[in-house]
């Protein structure tokens, strides 16, 4: 009996190729309308965490002045440049709830032939303190980073391990690559040591290439690890209050912000994907309602040479489940192909970090977005299913004549 319940449902939707196809349509469209837009929501939850993890810190100390810049430049990946006196570090790290501090200098490749490329920002950390750079270096690396070696944003992959970049005139051998975080200030940013930064400027004082533009005993940030007995947001008053011109970003709320602008971005295009589920469900039902009227002989004789309700039930479920999952699969693969088309103008337009999903989470994700266009049809021909399966045959079948 099962053989031939599905040997039926083939030939029923063989036999109304266009009401199939509406179907699998409607299906297909709030399928690849869901599958985009979880895809975008993952691949941005999945950059900021590694973003921060990497990051590592709970604070970031910078010029007053340079807040919001400090801000474009972590969550957008800008390349800037801001600095302030490097004896502020000593002040930070004295602050009460401060556990531990580690200073960054930024600066910028020139644009002029002196640097193999321009516009890329280069990251002094200090190895005695960094704990942003240092955990990967010694699980990777194993080792220090030598003065004239670099480590690589993941996004940089031009230059490979072992590639000799120049800035400023000097050399330096690329030593290892960071994890991709999806955050362009980390990916595309290159990490030296502050004995690199002074070959730098060593060689560009002798007056035979264009000078660094970096002030002398300046950094540019200080990030900060919080005492667990403190509040980030507390340690941040404490250092805001106690130290003039400085401010203390508390990278938790930039997270936040960016997870706030995201939901404000997307809520209306999920109303939207809301109002089209609805009424893929209201069409598919509708479709199957009017195939049970039309089918009403049909059934009756099945019901008449032995059929159960239950057979009768399943096979309009059977005809629902398949189209939703042609509709599913199709919709899965429209919206793929349209996000590996358009993501990098759709990331650059929201201009938040992003990380494509693995492929683990990948599969889940179509693997979710099936099982939903499934439900969908199931859900959809459930009442049809019904009154189909509860139709006496007599009165099927002289309904149907």
């Amino acid at each position: 009996m099962e053989l031939k319940i599905l040997r039926l449902a083939n030939q029923n939707l063989k036999r109304k190729k266009f009401r199939s196809l509406a179907i699998i349509l409607a299906v297909l469209v709030v399928a690849a309308t869901l599958f985009s837009i979880t895809t975008i929501m993952d691949s941005v939850e999945q950059s900021l965490e590694r973003g921060t993890a990497r990051l590592g810190a709970d604070l970031m100390v910078v010029p007053r002045e340079a807040e919001t810049e400090a801000k474009s430049a972590l969550l957008a990946g800008k390349p800037s440049t801001f600095y302030m006196d490097a004896d502020l570090f000593d002040k930070v790290q004295a602050i009460r709830g401060v556990r531990a501090a580690s200073p960054q200098t930024f600066l910028t490749t020139s644009s002029y032939s002196c640097c193999d490329v321009s516009g890329m920002l280069l990251i002094a950390f200090d190895q005695k303190r960094d704990f942003t750079i240092k955990p990967w270096l010694t699980t990777t690396l194993q080792r220090p980073l030598k003065p004239d070696e670099v480590i690589m944003g993941r996004a940089l992959t031009a230059y490979m391990v072992g590639s000799v970049l120049t800035f400023y005139k000097t050399p330096f051998t690329v030593a290892g690559m960071l994890e991709e975080t999806g955050m362009d200030f980390i990916d595309n940013s290159v990490f030296m040591t502050y004995e690199g930064v002074d070959r730098i400027l060593a060689r560009a004082g002798k007056g035979n290439v264009a000078a660094a533009d970096l002030p002398p005993d300046k950094i540019s940030t200080i990030l900060v690890q919080v005492d667990p007995e403190y509040a980030p947001s507390r340690v941040a008053l404490f250092i805001e209050a106690e130290i003039d011109g400085v401010k203390a970003i508390v990278t938790d709320r930039i997270i936040a912000s960016v997870r706030k602008q995201l939901f404000v971005l997307l809520r209306s295009i999920l109303s939207v994907s809301v109002i089209l589920w609805v009424m893929a469900l209201l069409l598919i039902g509708v479709v199957f309602s009017m195939i049970v009227n039309e089918r009403r002989r049909e059934i009756g004789i099945f019901r008449a040479m032995g059929a159960r309700r239950g057979h009768v039930f399943r096979l309009i479920i059977l005809e629902a489940t398949v189209l939703s999952f042609i509709g599913g699969i199709l919709g899965v693969a429209v919206g793929g192909g349209v996000l590996a088309m358009f993501r990098d103008a759709i990331y650059a337009s929201l201009d938040i970090p992003h990380l494509w999903p693995s492929t683990g989470r990948l599969a889940l994700l179509v693997g979710v977005c099936l099982v939903l266009s499934v439900l969908t049809g199931m859900i959809a021909a459930l009442l049809p299913a019904l009154r189909a399966a509860f139709l006496e045959p007599y009165e099927a079948i002289r309904g149907g004549e």
